[in-house]
């Protein structure tokens, strides 16, 4: 390219391509977005979030009453995700969603740093989980230490 002179401003010139449909090399199929009745992960007022202690994506129905029952969104870890549990839309934390609800329901959530910084700004941190020395207890307003699938039906039930 030849140097441009300064100070002088000119337009570019536009050129349209003829192509032939023989030499399109990309094509559109289709757009297709996740319908749901609950309130979005990012911006919901109640988030009820599932991690490794989940022990897999089934268990995660658990968390479905429990976030309808609160009109609230599914979240999920970066281990429950990565374990093939639930869909990478639903994680929190620093490579997923940020979120900042009224109320956080961490349910088998260790509570690793790359998580905690996707939901420190919740106003009330309620966690769940049998490993009383789990980091997560160091940021809950309230902590359980129990197996959560005995405690989450009794949670479900009473809500």
């Amino acid at each position: 390219f030849d140097k441009a002179e300064c100070g002088a401003s000119s337009s570019p010139a536009v050129e349209q391509l003829d192509l032939d449909e023989e030499q399109k090399l990309t094509e559109f199929v289709s757009s297709n977005e996740s319908q749901s009745d609950r309130p979005d992960l990012s911006s919901a007022s109640v988030v009820v979030s599932g991690g490794r202690g989940m022990k897999n994506g089934e268990n995660f129905e658990m968390l479905n009453q429990v976030a309808d029952k609160l009109n609230g969104a599914v979240g999920a870890s970066r281990a429950a995700v990565d374990a093939g549990f639930v869909p990478n839309d639903l994680q929190v934390g620093q490579t997923g969603k940020v979120v900042a609800p009224d109320l956080y329901l961490a349910v088998g959530i260790s509570g690793a740093i790359q998580h905690l910084s996707g939901m420190k700004d919740s106003k009330t941190i309620v966690a769940i989980n049998n490993d009383p020395d789990a980091p997560i207890f160091q940021v809950a307003d309230y902590g359980l230490v129990q197996d959560l699938f005995k405690v989450v039906p009794e949670f479900t039930e009473k809500v």
